[in-house]
């Protein structure tokens, strides 16, 4: 069922049709009624969760952008709110809560049951951006004493408040992880074959003040479900799952094309945006880069005799200047993405270096080449020659630019995606002007 098939098929405005709407929406995933309350306005979501039941309803809401969620706690009552996000999952549960204020959550939590305000302060309580903070507390543990009998009754029993049984975990009476079982590994085993003789001993666990980043690369590295989460001393407190993990991609995703665009933070997506909101976001760094380009008119002012001697030099120079822009935006996102998958580390520079030396060496060359002739038309053999060899050099420089910087900011705790864009392609021009009229000033004087 298609987002735009449900918004046809449901008549909000029509009392007689509640019945209707309420077994229509029965059918459908959450992630689809989500989308659909994603495009009314904040009247019309309780509307449509209200035609769900209490579990379906923490469900949906899971699916909600942060901000809307928000929106729908703060319009609804507390007990009411209390019922729904008990149904959430653990994880989005304590997301929620972070993201409201101190008041209305000291509101919310007494009209929650005691295990779900623990539940609740624990996983809140953990650092935003660490594996901590994505990690849901929704998990199967057993023991190594169980047969795989008794194991498969205790998941049974467990499977309907879990996230996952697909894989449970192994841990002693101090709830340190000793290691893993599959569920088919279980089903497959004699019913009185003990845990400890089928269970995975060296299975893989995050930290919980890891990156949140870290965890999702390591996800998908492993083509697990779940990574388990354990404490400083070894004890499990909690898993991450794919889904979170496709999410925190999505997240840094987001954030490294805004600071690749230097683009603020968004609090809203961008279809939701205010206007204000969105020029908040834009207006520090166009400012910025506003004046750090007035360096290149500095250095076009410094050669204006130059330019005066031989005003064909003019003609190539936005082409000059756009080729170093395009190399240095090149190489620093492959740079900047290399180092987001973990391919390239800080050490890795000098070989970098060294094959970027060479890449831009030819790709100048190339692009020489095939202005050469344009020189020549131009201005003459004299122009030609400078223009060919400003190319070779601008290029070269441009990609050095966009290869070294993000090494430089992450090397001074940085984010290396600022150094894309905009800021590689304004360094870029302040030097390609440098090197064009420099070279200019030396064959032609």
């Amino acid at each position: 069922m298609t987002f735009e098939t449900l918004a046809s098929a449901l008549q909000i405005d029509s009392k007689a049709d509640i019945e209707s709407n309420r077994k229509f929406l029965a059918s459908q995933h959450a992630a689809d009624i989500a989308q659909f309350v994603k495009e009314h306005d904040a009247n019309l979501d309780w509307s449509v969760l209200d035609l769900l039941d209490i579990e379906r309803q923490g469900e949906v809401l899971g699916y909600l952008d942060r901000a809307q969620q928000v929106a729908l706690a703060r319009s609804a009552p507390r007990s009411r709110l209390a019922a729904v996000v008990t149904e959430m999952d653990a994880d989005d549960r304590a997301d929620l809560f972070n993201a409201l204020t101190e008041d209305e959550q000291e509101a919310l939590l007494p009209a929650l049951a005691q295990a779900e305000r623990e539940d609740i302060r624990r996983l809140a309580a953990y650092e935003e951006g660490t594996g901590g903070a994505i990690m849901t507390s929704d998990y199967a543990v057993l023991s190594p004493n169980l047969t795989a009998r008794q194991a498969l009754d205790t998941l049974r029993r467990e499977a309907p408040d879990k996230e996952t049984i697909n894989r449970a975990y192994v841990v002693d009476a101090d709830r340190k992880l000793l290691g893993s079982v599959r569920l088919q590994e279980l089903i497959l085993a004699a019913p009185t074959t003990p845990i400890e003789r089928i269970m995975e001993r060296d299975t893989r666990a995050v930290r919980v003040d890891e990156d949140q980043e870290s965890v999702a690369r390591k996800i998908a590295r492993y083509d697990v479900l779940a990574l388990p989460v354990v404490d400083a001393d070894g004890r499990i407190v909690g898993i991450i799952t794919h889904d979170d993990a496709l999410d925190v991609i999505t997240e840094e995703a987001t954030e490294d094309f805004h600071k690749a665009g230097s683009v603020g933070e968004l609090a809203e997506s961008v279809g939701r945006a205010s206007i204000l909101m969105l020029y908040r976001a834009r207006v520090v760094w166009l400012v910025l880069l506003v004046f750090g380009n007035i360096f290149s008119g500095a250095g076009i002012a410094h050669f204006e005799d130059v330019i005066a001697a031989h005003m064909a030099l003019l003609f190539f120079l936005p082409l000059l200047i756009a080729s170093g822009g395009n190399a240095g935006s090149q190489a620093s996102t492959l740079t900047v993405r290399a180092m987001a998958t973990g391919e390239v580390q800080l050490s890795h520079w000098g070989h970098m270096l060294g094959r970027e030396v060479l890449v831009a060496g030819l790709l100048g060359l190339t692009m020489a080449m095939a202005i050469y002739g344009i020189g020549v038309w131009r201005g003459g053999l004299d122009i030609a020659l400078v223009v060919s060899l400003a190319m070779v050099i601008i290029v070269l420089a441009g990609s050095l630019i966009g290869l070294t910087l993000p090494f430089v900011l992450t090397r001074i705790g940085l984010d290396p995606a600022t150094a894309s864009g905009p800021l590689v392609t304004s360094i870029a021009d302040v030097a390609g002007v440098l090197i064009y009229f420099g070279i200019a000033q030396a064959f032609l004087f």
